[in-house]
């Protein structure tokens, strides 16, 4: 028991928050593959976008005052000047009394200030006959209304989603400094787990779930994953494997093996790796209590429970956060997390944290959360749910109709 260091689960996002930092100086990548990766600098535009003022619509360029009173039954005439093709650069200038034809993304000619549609307008010979009054302003993109030229784009930190690289796109961008991957490895432990592969079972095994769950879910935040298979509960093997992984990754992950035990060897191997050492053995949080977190040599480990669900609620809680601190993303998590009402009474206990997988339900025009119980050991319960709610630490549980927070699933 000397091991056990239970913190909460804020203490253990503080401690992640102080530990974790990209490991890997950044590296210059073209655009194209740049999706999901994390700026290492900061962006400023070096030049307006749109470059040009540009009507959004199809019609007529024109003086928005001119147009003022203009109705089906008493139509504004305007001389119809000529047509701006797209692509094409405005040369002209709008004086009073004119207009121009504009398509939607076209120039606007200096001296006009809106478009008129296409629909609310008729051309007869030279002449435009006008139905509707448009204000100033009104169906245009004025230059610089995107992005102001010397304005600060993206700060250092913000993860690149296809919105990010397509605004980068605009400004000419072709290459951007990011954080690299973090890379993590990962073991299962355990006599009775087995490679998930294995077609027939003996009295007493179990396939190897968190194996390709924490793989995945690890893959989804944007890290490579060496995932190095199964440790018995023997600590020479164990140790061995550790140690042959730890050298080749930025995070250690190892599965199972979390709890007090006479065989478990986990808390030993990792201690022994350099220091701090471990800086977390145990959560009060259920599920997952028998968490362990800690550093060695710069780069962090987690050890999660070895139950599937346990250890997916676990991961949500800390491996994304660990992830992101890694990938140089300015915040320890993205807020993922969404009001909505208690469906049943819950209770907890007063100093544990509980999460409770729930399905979002739209019932009268509200969100409700509604519970889907089952035992840590299930796996269903997180296939069936949306997110984890949180009864916090403080409250002996939740009313019916109560307001609770849940926790979108990251990925």
């Amino acid at each position: 028991m000397e091991f056990f260091q239970v913190k909460s689960v804020s203490e253990t996002l503080s401690l992640i928050h102080h530990y974790v930092f990209p490991l890997r100086d950044p590296i210059s990548m073209p655009l194209l593959e740049a999706l999901n990766m994390v700026l290492a600098e900061d962006i400023v535009a070096g030049e307006d976008v749109p470059a040009f003022t540009r009507s959004t619509v199809d019609g007529y360029a024109v003086r928005a005052k001119e147009t003022f009173g203009a109705s089906d039954s008493l139509p504004i005439f305007l001389d119809l000047i000529g047509r701006i093709e797209m692509g094409q650069e405005s040369r002209e200038t709008c004086h009073e009394g004119e207009a121009y034809y504009v398509p939607t993304g076209g120039m606007l000619p200096e001296g006009c200030d809106s478009v008129v549609m296409i629909e609310h307008a008729e051309e007869i010979g030279d002449l435009l006959n006008v139905y509707r009054q448009v204000a100033p302003g009104e169906n245009v993109i004025r230059a610089g209304d995107d992005v102001k030229k010397g304005s600060l784009l993206f700060e250092k930190g913000v993860r690149l989603r296809p919105q990010e690289l397509g605004l980068l796109a605009a400004l000419g961008i072709a290459t951007v400094k990011v954080y690299p991957s973090p890379i993590v490895g990962i073991l299962s432990t355990g006599d009775e787990i087995v490679p998930f592969d294995q077609p027939k079972l003996n009295p007493g095994e179990i396939r190897d779930m968190n194996g390709v769950t924490i793989t995945a879910m690890a893959k989804n935040g944007g890290a490579r994953v060496i995932y190095e298979g199964i440790v018995k509960d023997r600590y020479e093997e164990m140790k061995a494997r550790v140690r042959e992984l730890f050298p080749q990754v930025d995070f250690l992950i190892l599965s199972g093996g979390s709890s007090v035990g006479s065989r478990d060897y986990t808390v030993k191997v990792l201690s022994e790796l350099g220091e701090p050492g471990i800086l977390v053995h145990g959560v009060s949080v259920k599920p997952g209590k028998p968490t362990i977190f800690g550093m060695a040599e710069g780069k962090p480990i987690l050890g999660l429970p070895g139950h599937p669900a346990s250890a997916m609620v676990i991961f949500e809680l800390f491996g994304f956060p660990i992830l992101k601190r890694l990938s140089g993303e300015r915040v320890v998590e993205r807020e993922t997390r969404i009001p909505a009402k208690a469906m049943k009474n819950l209770a907890s206990a007063v100093g544990r944290s509980d999460y409770l997988r729930v399905k979002l339900v739209q019932k009268d025009g509200e969100l409700w959360a509604d519970p889907v119980f089952g035992k840590s050991g299930l796996l269903f319960t997180m296939v069936e749910s949306d997110g984890i709610m949180e009864i916090p630490a403080e409250k002996e549980g939740i009313y019916t109709g109560e307001k609770v927070w849940v926790k979108r699933y990251s990925s």
